[in-house]
């Protein structure tokens, strides 16, 4: 599975936002890394620019070029605003949706709950990350994995009402992708519409 692996904390410090999660590195040094990362900066051309925002986007959810631009092109042919469809693709990503469940800490940690067969969608095993998830279709804990800890720590104190397109039960410990999110419900720092610029070159 085709996933980033390298320096976290270098990527976050890159765009200035703790975007793989709490960062203990970014909150001390919150500059570019490198020799000359609190240095002044330089113009960024417009290109530049777009092309940051499409990496930040890809570091965010986890996806890779080829991945991404796949899932562009599926938004650029289905009916909507291609940025927030775009957007709306990668929240619905099997990895994403058990992130925001709050099943796991960190998406990467969601990504590694789904591939080692701990997760359920509609009662059967799913172990492909980016699996699409459809409105109505329920995402649950395998039975025997209800009592891991990093589950169980992930779900303690979470608030799983933030999330108007979630439904969540506590006592079966699943939840129900209810719709696709409006862009506005969608937390991330993401300037789409730069995303969909850069590929319309």
């Amino acid at each position: 599975m085709a996933r980033y692996t390298g320096p976290k904390s270098r990527i976050a410090r890159k765009f200035g936002e703790a975007i793989f999660g709490p960062d203990k590195v970014l909150s001390k040094k919150n500059y570019p890394p490198g020799q000359h990362g609190n240095a002044r900066k330089r113009k960024t051309s417009e290109y530049g620019i777009q092309l940051r925002e499409k990496q930040k986007a890809k570091y965010t959810y986890g996806v890779l070029e080829k991945q991404f631009r796949n899932l562009f092109e599926k938004a650029s042919r289905t009916k909507g605003i291609k940025g927030e469809v775009l957007l709306q693709f990668l929240e619905a990503r099997l990895d994403n949706v058990v992130f925001r469940m709050g099943l796991a800490p960190t998406r990467s940690a969601a990504r590694q709950l789904v591939s080692h067969r701990h997760i359920c969608v509609n009662g059967k095993v799913v172990n492909i990350p980016s699996f699409s998830v459809k409105a109505g279709q329920v995402i649950s804990v395998r039975e025997k994995s209800k009592s891991l800890e990093v589950i169980v720590d992930a779900l303690a104190g979470f608030n799983h009402s933030k999330y108007p397109w979630l439904e969540w039960d506590k006592s079966s410990m699943a939840g129900t992708f209810l719709h696709l999110p409006d862009r506005t419900d969608i937390p991330e720092n993401i300037k789409e519409q730069l995303i969909v610029e850069l590929y319309s070159k």
